[in-house]
């Protein structure tokens, strides 16, 4: 599967990534922590990458179209099927390509993706309240998702049970982005 952007595309996640991806987790540290803890070994990719195994979660890179160079990564996880139709999203830019636009193009890709190949109708994403930077970037909210509330004490996180803003985005029919971000 190969989603394309004008400026991204999305990649299925494998075990050959793990040089690139654990080399980009440890340059992105001060930008994803405390927020969020990414595989930065090959003990911890390997062992990550189990998660995916089942179909259950779904992890995906987004690399630059030109260079191939990987922005960042995407994961749908808790994928549920029946009444719900949903799933939550997991997202993180790399420090190299951040600030460039690349996530916003690759969530949407990821948001087609799930819509319309998963035929998913409702994904989630939680941000901690203390992170500043990516509730002041607003990308869930520039993708459609909608603010739901606080849950307290909601993921854990960095050795703590952490509070999170729910927002989530449910499919139109037909799902379509909002036709005034970059490469869309």
């Amino acid at each position: 599967m190969s989603e394309l952007s004008s400026r991204v595309e999305l990649r299925p996640l494998t075990l050959s990534d793990e040089d690139e991806f654990c080399s980009l987790v440890r340059a992105s540290a001060e930008l994803h922590l405390p927020w969020m803890q990414l595989p930065s070994t090959p003990e911890e990719f390997r062992a990550w990458m189990r998660r995916f195994d089942d179909g259950v979660n779904l992890g995906f890179l987004v690399r630059v179209r030109e260079t191939g160079a990987a922005a960042g990564m995407v994961n749908i996880n808790s994928l549920i099927r029946g009444r719900y139709q949903g799933a939550s999203l997991g997202y993180a830019a790399f420090a190299p390509s951040a600030g460039r636009g690349y996530m916003t193009e690759g969530l949407a890709a990821t948001l087609r993706y799930a819509f319309t190949e998963l035929r998913l109708h409702r994904l989630e994403a939680s941000i901690q309240p203390g992170n500043e930077p990516s509730l002041a970037l607003a990308l869930a909210r520039r993708l459609g998702f909608r603010y739901e509330g606080l849950s307290p004490a909601y993921l854990y996180i960095d050795g703590a049970w952490r509070d999170h803003e729910r927002w989530s985005v449910t499919a139109p029919d037909p799902w379509r982005p909002d036709p005034s971000l970059p490469g869309v």
